[in-house]
């Protein structure tokens, strides 16, 4: 085993003292030390020209830059300058991607290039965070699970508060949208779905906070967003409240978003679209993507073939099932009698299934959403599944 991996200096020194008492040869000494006559006698050498210090470990890195042909050094650099956030995986995997027959160097070599030329700072290393929540299931296709999130909002130059709604394909990381609006009212929220819908299809399933317009504090915590993506036939999934981690992919992007269009904010909320616009374009056809093996997103992403009905279909339940309308007032009524049910669900039909005697589960559509106890008429959520699986 060469040179014992606990102290090697301390060996070397320990070699140098055993050499110099003139008991051993070279040969005894690479049997002893377990290394080859070759090393000893470079450590030897080094001894001679530096002393104890000459036996300390050296940098490995080239005494001289690897050399570039200028063709391919103008490429790197023209590249950088157009995508100034662009790191040096990505720079070479887009190279390569856009001209096969050149042989490119590797990325550490141009992050050596990038440096030289004052195109890349200093990065300073974070230790990664651990959370003790058991991470989602990754989705494994195109339009398994669409991830939706607002960006926090910031004031703009004419004083008035930009809401960045983004919408991504959890699988491919394209970014479906990245809409600036003045609020996180429902009707714009939905307006921006509805586009998103019809240009794309329909995901299998939408991953969201539980924040307002995505989630409420009623039953189910269902809002109205959620109640139309349930009819749609799409599963809805929450992330645990305060831990966005959960949907790590969406934040890590929105940090990019911000590095990149919101430094300093546009004047006006057209101008800051129009950023978003721009970013949404690179980040989808020229940015390969770590995660994705350095691919572009528009590489791997396809639409769904599960197109936006424009008649919303109603909820479906089984035979068995007795049925309630929910009124304007949030109500239904049991046995003639009214009883407060949810304003969030008001004009949608709920399904009531006996499993005990004068007990209900409360489904909306394949959502269970409480317990019913017919005798004191209440709502129980305390034994009933959560909406998101």
């Amino acid at each position: 085993m060469p040179w014992k991996e606990t102290a090697p200096v301390f060996e070397r020194v320990r070699f140098i003292d055993d050499y110099l008492s003139g008991l051993y040869t070279i040969s005894e000494l690479a049997s002893m030390y377990e290394v080859s006559r070759k090393t000893l006698y470079k450590w030897l050498a080094r001894h001679d020209e530096s002393g104890v210090r000459g036996l300390e470990d050296r940098s490995r890195a080239p005494l001289r830059p690897v050399a570039i042909a200028d063709d391919v050094r103008s490429e790197v650099l023209r590249l950088r300058r157009r995508f100034p956030f662009m790191g040096p995986r990505k720079i070479v995997a887009r190279l390569s991607e856009l001209h096969p027959n050149i042989a490119w160097p590797a990325a550490s070599t141009v992050g050596d290039l990038l440096k030289r030329e004052g195109l890349v700072g200093a990065r300073r290393r974070h230790r990664p965070p651990v959370y003790p929540l058991r991470a989602r299931p990754k989705p494994t296709e195109r339009n398994d699970v669409m991830t939706i999130d607002f960006k926090g909002q910031f004031l703009l130059g004419d004083h008035f508060y930009c809401y960045p709604l983004t919408i991504v394909d959890g699988f491919s990381r394209y970014i479906l949208a990245c809409q600036a609006l003045n609020s996180t009212e429902y009707r714009p929220a939905r307006r921006v779905f509805e586009r998103v819908f019809r240009t794309y299809g329909l995901p299998r399933s939408i991953l969201s906070d539980n924040g307002s317009p995505f989630g409420s504090p009623g039953l189910g915590r269902l809002s109205k967003l959620s109640v139309w993506w349930i009819r749609l036939g799409i599963s809805v999934q929450r992330i645990v409240p305060g831990h966005p981690e959960q949907n790590g992919a969406h934040e890590r992007m929105h940090r990019t978003l911000k590095e990149q269009t919101t430094r300093p904010p546009a004047k006006t909320l057209a101008a800051q679209q129009r950023r978003f616009n721009t970013f949404c374009r690179d980040f989808n056809e020229e940015r390969p993507h770590e995660a994705l093996g350095q691919r572009r997103p528009c590489s791997i992403y396809m639409p769904s073939p599960r197109p936006y009905p424009e008649i919303l279909p109603l909820p479906e339940y089984p035979g068995h099932f007795e049925t309630r309308r929910v009124d304007d007032a949030g109500q239904i009524k049991w046995k003639d009698h009214p009883v407060f049910f949810s304003h969030t669900l008001s004009h949608e039909t709920v399904g009531f299934e006996e499993i005990d005697d004068g007990v209900w589960s409360v489904y909306f559509g394949p959502v269970l959403l409480a317990r019913f106890d017919a005798r004191s008429k209440r709502f129980s959520v305390e034994s009933a599944s959560p909406p998101a699986p």
